[in-house]
């Protein structure tokens, strides 16, 4: 099956006319080279005109805006996650250090009680520096 030529001179031919011959001549080698069950796509692509490719294109800017959001939640969520770990564990190391806190109060009061205790005794023996 020979496929004739499909050049065109078009030398007096606007470039309107000049970009609706070319699509014409892509149309026709649509038809020449596409099965005829695949016709029924080329009409609907017809139909869509340029929208089709101004579709395929936003939806794919759609996809990756998309996942851009996802990504963007996941690390959002690692982030809070991980300060909220952190918050945990210093409120651990705050309770640990006031526990010790009160514990060493509690052993500075004896000392000061024994103290005082030691203080009454030895002035009452009558030794004194």
């Amino acid at each position: 099956m020979e496929r004739p030529s499909l050049e065109i001179n078009l030398p007096d031919i606007h470039e309107e006319g000049k970009l609706y011959v070319v699509d014409s001549l892509n149309n026709l080698n649509k038809l020449n080279v596409c099965p005829d069950e695949s016709q029924h796509s080329l009409d609907e692509e017809e139909n869509t005109g340029d929208t089709g490719e101004n579709m395929a294109g936003s939806n794919t800017g759609n996809q990756y805006l998309f996942i851009t959001f996802i990504l963007t939640l996941i690390i959002s969520l690692a982030l809070v996650s991980f300060v909220i770990f952190l918050i945990i564990q210093t409120r651990n190391k705050m309770d640990q250090i006031s526990s010790r806190l009160l514990s060493e109060k509690k052993s500075i009061d004896e000392l000061k009680k024994i103290n005082n205790i030691l203080l009454k005794h030895l002035n009452h023996s009558g030794i004194k520096d």
